[in-house]
This record gives structure tokens, sequence and C-alpha cells, in this order.
């Protein structure tokens, strides 16, 4: 069966692990499979040491649980008002490069090598040094995921 890139629901997926260098003015240029899965737009917001490309769908998906919490009180409303004011709309250019803004590569301690990763839903933009020392714990949680059930081959 061939994969199409997108989930069930028509949400596109991200795979993959490149190095890439922003260019003088902090752009990124993303990864080819990517760019067309964002050519309508997305959104660059800080997300666990790292920078989160997500698309407008996947963000407004975010925005609207997150939204929901703080209407329930399970999280204070200051959390909608820091993803919000962190958060930066972009539409890749022709070339198929996208502003990181300086703050949010502050955030990220990105400089102009970076790590672009696939996580599925987004796409994450890491400082290498960030990357290499998170890795194999993700590798590692992957592993367990797999052997409870939770991960590759769970679904018959």
């Amino acid at each position: 069966m061939a994969t199409t890139g997108t989930t069930a629901s028509g949400s596109a997926r991200f795979v993959g692990n490149f190095e890439h260098t922003l260019d003088d003015k902090g752009r990124l240029i993303l990864p080819s499979s990517f760019r067309a899965k964002l050519a309508e737009g997305a959104f660059v917001t800080p997300l666990d040491h790292c920078l989160a490309i997500l698309p407008a769908a996947e963000f407004d998906r975010m925005a609207d649980a997150l939204e929901e919490q703080v209407a329930t009180g399970e999280v204070d409303v200051n959390a909608v008002r820091a993803f919000a004011s962190q958060a930066d709309e972009v539409v890749p250019d022709a070339q198929g490069r996208v502003r990181l803004l300086p703050h949010l590569r502050e955030i990220a301690g990105l400089d102009r090598a970076v790590i672009v990763t696939g996580a599925l839903r987004r796409i994450e933009v890491w400082a290498p040094e960030r990357w290499s020392s998170m890795s194999p714990a993700g590798t590692e949680k992957l592993a367990e995921a797999i052997e409870h059930g939770h991960g590759l081959g769970a679904r018959g």
C-alpha cells in the first residue's frame, strides 16, 4: 500500500531527518518533501526546546484544545497568551523558505546549522547539540512503546 503522507483525516504527515542551515536572514529552506504540505501556510512556535512548524489545521487543533483546557480550569489562561504571542504565521516563499524570527531562534538555541525533523503532525527545528542529546531518549521511548503494544504493529 502506497503512503500519501497524510492521515485518514487528511492531516499532513512529516517524516525524516535533515541537516540544514539558516540563511543570513534567519530563513530555513524546508526539505522538498515538506513544502507542498505547507503551501497554504503554517505557524512557527516554540515547543519542547525546539521550534515547531505546524500546518494551520494542526495549530488550530492545538489552540482549540488549549482553549478547552482553560475553559475547564485545567490550564491557566496565561498558557493561551504564551502560545499565541510566541507563534508566527508563515507561508513558504517560491524557494520553499520560511522565516524563523530572532526571538524564536533564541528560545530554541538556533544558530546557523539546524536539524529539521518530521514529527508526524509537525516539523521540528533543532539546534544540533540539543537534538543529539535528545535523540537517544526518543529511540528508547519508541522501543518501550513498541514493547507495550502502543507503537508499530499495535493494530491488526
